[in-house]
């Protein structure tokens, strides 16, 4: 509605042109109002969408990292009597630092493993060589990388969903400990057996078990001593300073820099799988997962975030398109009722 030309406001008293004045500013005053609660309506809404975006991202982030840790996408490298360890020296060619492969039989534990010139290295470098949150399950870079000394450490980062060490955690439950007794270990090309007689829980700057050179038989003696006083669980094997043991060390939530470690004795003898029998065949379907993650991975990130986000903006403009038409409807109705005689 536009105002009155000036030669009707002046036909009209003081009292009706107060009134028409103050009709002209309520108008005005409710057309402010709609148009303040449109932009905060829109405000709240690109809020909204903007913070089930980040969330979308940050599932999708997770998914990733978990995605690169599982074991699956090294299944192909994995050395077999069939293969002959040709696709783990094809893994090899790719990365020199990978030397060996380690399988914890009844867990997910079946990973490539590496030795990098310090520590640190494999905290954030996968197998294949390439930046990676999951980092890669790795020998202590003081240790000899042939397991010859008296004791060899390998860590890998504790993750949910069974990734990496994440399961060794679970060897805390004695039930957990005494129903996974074997693993295997291939290096040199041949298989060799790993037989778990330990499990115990310490602390990140306990010098007494991350130690390497081992050399002394006393000393031998003592560190035996040692893992086997703080063991949570043990077993009856016989393991003497003539053996050669390997500790698979991870993160604890038990304590503050605490540490979970598995403790074997590494064997000549390769033991079989118990659980293979009991393991469902859909390897087809994990493979195919893998590979529609694998071509996830290779799309550039701009695109995967407009992917993610534009069924959430289409979703939002349909809800506010059917906002708006509600309240049209409701405005239309009360306007006719309002016209009835």
């Amino acid at each position: 509605m536009y105002p009155a030309p000036p030669e009707q406001i002046r036909d009209l008293d003081r009292k009706d042109r107060k009134e028409f004045h103050m009709n002209i500013a309520a108008k005005a005053g409710k057309k402010t109002i709609r148009l303040v609660n449109g932009i905060v309506d829109t405000a709240v809404m690109v809020m909204i969408f903007l913070l089930i975006a980040v969330g979308f991202y940050a599932i999708w982030d997770s998914k990733q990292v978990y995605q690169a840790a599982n074991a699956v996408r090294y299944e192909a490298y994995k050395p077999t009597e069939e293969n002959e360890g040709v696709s783990f020296e094809e893994l090899k060619s790719i990365n020199p630092d990978v030397f060996a492969w380690l399988t914890v039989y009844g867990t997910n534990i079946n990973y490539p493993v590496a030795q990098g010139g310090d520590n640190m290295k494999y905290v954030n470098t996968n197998a294949e060589g390439k930046y990676s949150l999951s980092g890669a399950i790795f020998m202590d870079y003081r240790c000899s990388g042939d397991f010859s000394d008296f004791s060899s450490i390998l860590y890998g980062h504790h993750m949910e969903k069974s990734a990496m060490f994440g399961e060794i955690g679970n060897f805390a439950d004695k039930s957990y400990f005494e129903g996974r007794r074997y693993g295997t270990l291939y290096y040199g090309g041949r298989e060799r057996g790993v037989e778990f007689f330990a499990f115990l829980h310490t602390d990140a700057y306990d010098d007494t078990v991350f130690r390497t050179n081992v050399t002394k038989k006393e000393t031998q003696e003592a560190y035996l001593d040692r893992l086997f006083e703080l063991a949570l669980h043990t077993r009856e094997v016989s393991v003497t300073t003539e053996d050669r043991i390997v500790l698979l060390s991870t993160c604890s939530s038990a304590s503050t820099n605490g540490r979970d470690i598995l403790v074997g004795k590494i064997t000549d003898k390769a033991y079989g799988d118990p659980f293979e029998a009991n393991e469902p065949d859909d390897s087809k379907i994990t493979l195919a997962v893998d590979a529609l993650a694998d071509l996830w991975t290779q799309i550039p990130d701009w695109m995967k975030i407009v992917a993610i986000a534009t069924p959430i903006v289409l979703f939002m403009l349909l809800v506010s398109l059917i906002m708006n038409n509600k309240k049209r409807y409701k405005k239309n109705k009360l306007r006719k009722g309002d016209e009835r005689p």
